[in-house]
């Protein structure tokens, strides 16, 4: 019986519920159970074993749709005890979460209301416990039990992107099917309750090109050979709808920018079949002659191309090169061009990619050619000479108009001027030198001296008569060729010494010679005597056949006292032609030398001395002079003494002079308020003090460095710096001499008698130390000394 009425109770309360909420309750969440019977023994205090009490009434949970905006509170469900006989003695007790706030329990009837409208993705259970106790007194009648109160989801969410927007890339020409990107959105209701939450992807925008899988969200190609160069960006708008695609589900939508990637699959491609170009012959190598341009719809490196020359006249004269920042051929000149040689040229172009794909080489060939004809323009060229340079000669010495050289210009162009030449002034500043306009002869107009300048370098200039702007430049070198004209001379100017003694045939002196000529006309110079004293008695002369002569001595024995310079005459011949020659007069002095040759004296004066005296006569002389010269000095210093007293009485004597200097000072120890320059000796100030009490022999100058500064205001360095004077002068007398200095400075063994330093009461001083300072202050003593006993006897 008991086990029936409990079905029964099951029953009523399935019945209630799916009275209140038949939209929203399923048969799987009504699951109630039957009471159970616990075996669990617990073991309480002393051993006692204690049974779990069987429950009156069990339940597992309650439902509750979230979202309900009704006008009253939502009844979640009843609580009822079998004990409960409806007298009003149970009262119904509700805990646990949002008890109270949330949930409310009628505490007579059992009810639990909803107070407040709740939102499943917010939170989606709470957990209650329920408990029957007494009204009046409050006692437990059962123990309490927990029971889960669900929210119940409803659809009220739509699907959300994980991005506002995605941004994709995919190659051109992709194949059909080929992923580009999967997008994924969310959805807040429950996936595990209805299709709330069940999402499915469809394309809204973007077909035909691309197609989504309604499942994973992955969007791909839908249509073949896309090309990028048609169109390279696409915008695709994907959506997400719940509850499986149905109507009446919730829908969100994104955004997906997809860009087709380059592929090389275009090979460039020249717009004409041929170009036109133009280049002036004064045009210099490197020069830029015109550009060509092969288009390649491709991007990157997909679009790079190389030009170069394949074929063509020009290949020798024209390069290519490639601009990669513009992807253009440039044409450049390679070599100098001649309008009069060849008027124009054609090169073959071809332009091809750098980087070739090898899934679109069937698309090939990747490249293009195409024709270049370059014309060339005539230029208004300057004049050409038919060298580089020239080089003339013409010998020196020559007469006015000689011809040097002839220098040739043309005209390079078709017209062929004439032309005109001129010597620049620049290089030809002495004017030696004067050109014919018309035929280019270069001409001397003053003679021209190779020891002076032995190459002239001048330039000459070539104009057109017609057009003066159009000129050319040639350097001349004109080398002037050596004529002998100049006789040889001594190398350097020559004297020579001869021994009085000398040997016959003994060489004294080796000579050489120089000639300002090229080497051509003086290859050996030939030295000789002149014919009139081929037969000198006194010297001869060797030429030595290296350019060299060696002069000698012919006889024995010269004498200075007879002759002692010969003058000897040389002449000197070259070997140009016609030879030349000049005479060149050899100084040889005679002098005295010793017995191994070495010179001593060339003074031809000290022998005649020694004709006239003896050296012992002269020793005599000497003799005499000197003693002559101490008598005199002897009687000349008895005479000063004699004359001279020792003590010169003038007068007035400086000392006894008394100088009253009103001048009232700081203090002894005051030197700034001090003038010193009133105790300086104005005949001192220069350094120099005269002494009064005689008259000095000489002038005394004192000693550098101890002479203070005129107006120093150190009286202590003025008055040791007198001492020094004084002590140091060699001019005092023999006897003591007092020099008064009213002054009394910081070397004092009294020290400083002032009062102005003096303490404020006399009682502070103590005088007794002026005893011991001997006779001298023995009067002063005694008037500070006897204070302390006039003190007492006040």
């Amino acid at each position: 019986p008991k086990m029936k009425e409990d079905h029964c109770l099951h029953a009523a309360l399935l019945c209630l519920g799916v009275l209140c909420y038949s939209h929203a309750l399923a048969t799987e969440g009504l699951n109630h159970s039957r009471p159970s019977l616990h075996g669990h023994h617990e073991k309480g205090k002393e051993g006692q074993v204690l049974h779990r009490s069987k429950r009156g009434w069990v339940w597992n949970q309650f439902f509750v749709i979230e979202e309900y905006t009704g006008p009253d509170p939502v009844l979640v469900g009843r609580l009822h005890s079998d004990i409960d006989s409806g007298d009003g003695n149970i009262k119904y007790i509700l805990s646990g979460e949002g008890a109270g706030i949330i949930f409310v329990i009628d505490d007579k009837s059992g009810n639990i209301h909803a107070t407040k409208t709740l939102d499943r993705e917010e939170r989606a259970q709470y957990t209650l416990t329920a408990q029957a106790v007494d009204r009046n007194t409050n006692r437990p009648l059962e123990p309490p039990s927990e029971f889960i109160v669900k929210v119940q989801d409803i659809n009220d969410n739509p699907p959300e992107f994980l991005h506002e927007n995605y941004h994709a890339n995919v190659p051109e020409r992709s194949n059909v099917g080929t992923s580009v990107i999967q997008v994924t959105a969310s959805d807040a209701d429950d996936p595990t309750y209805g299709n709330s939450a069940k999402l499915v992807y469809s394309i809204l925008e973007g077909q035909p090109y691309f197609s989504v899988e309604a499942q994973t969200g992955i969007i791909r190609t839908a249509l073949p050979n896309m090309d990028r160069e048609a169109k390279e960006e696409y915008h695709v708008v994907i959506q997400a709808k719940d509850m499986g695609g149905h109507m009446g589900g919730l829908s969100g939508t994104t955004k997906v920018t997809i860009t087709l990637t380059d592929v090389n699959d275009n090979p460039p491609k020249f717009p004409q079949s041929v170009y036109q170009m133009s280049v002036s012959e004064a045009a210099v190598p490197g020069e830029e002659v015109g550009r060509v341009k092969a288009k390649d719809p491709d991007i990157g490196e997909n679009g790079l191309v190389a030009y170069s020359i394949i074929d063509g006249d020009g290949m020798d004269m024209f390069e290519i090169t490639t601009d990669y920042e513009t992807q253009e051929g440039v044409v450049k000149l390679k070599k100098t061009l001649d309008y009069e040689t060849k008027k124009s040229y054609s090169l073959k172009v071809e332009a091809a990619n750098v980087h070739i794909d090898p899934k679109f080489i069937s698309n090939g060939p990747f490249k293009d050619t195409v024709t270049v004809k370059i014309a060339v323009e005539d230029a208004d060229e300057p004049p050409v000479f038919l060298k580089p340079s020239y080089i003339f000669e013409v010998q020196e010495n020559a007469a006015s108009g000689t011809v040097v050289g002839k220098v040739h210009a043309k005209d390079p162009d078709a017209a062929n001027s004439a032309i005109r030449y001129s010597i620049d002034r620049h290089t030809d500043l002495e004017r030696y030198f004067v050109i014919s306009a018309e035929d280019g002869n270069i001409k001397t107009i003053k003679a021209l001296d190779r020891e002076e300048m032995a190459w002239h370098n001048i330039s000459v200039f070539a104009v057109e008569v017609h057009k003066q702007h159009q000129e050319a430049k040639v350097p001349v070198a004109i080398k002037v060729v050596d004529v002998n004209d100049n006789a040889p001379k001594f190398a350097a100017a020559y004297e020579a010494f001869v021994c009085e003694n000398a040997r016959s045939n003994q060489q004294f002196i080796t000579i050489s010679a120089d000639d300002k000529d090229d080497s051509a006309n003086g290859p050996r110079f030939i030295f000789s005597l002149p014919p009139e004293i081929i037969h000198n008695p006194n010297f001869t002369l060797r030429d030595n056949r290296d350019n060299t002569a060696s002069v000698l001595v012919r006889r024995e024995g010269f004498s200075r006292q007879k002759q002692d310079l010969y003058l000897l005459p040389i002449v000197i011949s070259d070997g140009g032609v016609p030879p030349l020659s000049s005479t060149n007069t050899l100084s040889i002095r005679v002098c005295g030398c010793d017995g191994s040759g070495s010179l001593l004296s060339c003074n031809a004066e000290a022998y005649v001395l020694n004709a006239g005296l003896s050296t012992g006569a002269l020793i005599a002389i000497l003799a005499c002079i000197v003693i002559l010269l101490v008598i005199v000095v002897l009687f000349v210093t008895l005479k000063r003494q004699k004359k001279e007293p020792l003590i010169v009485f003038e007068e007035e004597d400086v000392r006894e002079n008394i100088i009253t200097y009103d001048d009232e000072g700081g203090g002894e120890e005051d030197t700034e308020a001090f003038d010193i320059a009133t105790l300086q000796n104005p005949d001192g100030i220069n350094g120099f003090v005269p002494r009064k009490d005689i008259k000095p022999e000489y002038q005394y100058l004192p000693r550098p460095g101890l002479r203070p500064a005129p107006n120093s205001v150190d009286v202590d360095d003025f008055i040791n710096t007198r001492i020094q004077e004084a002590d140091n002068d060699p001019t005092a007398p023999p006897y003591d001499s007092i020099q008064i200095y009213g002054y009394e400075g910081r070397g004092s063994v009294a020290g400083s008698l002032s009062s102005l330093e003096s303490a404020t009461t006399d009682s502070d001083l103590d005088y007794d130390y002026l005893q011991n300072w001997g006779p001298r202050f023995k009067k002063l003593a005694d008037l500070y000394g006897s204070k302390d006993t006039f003190d007492d006897d006040s």
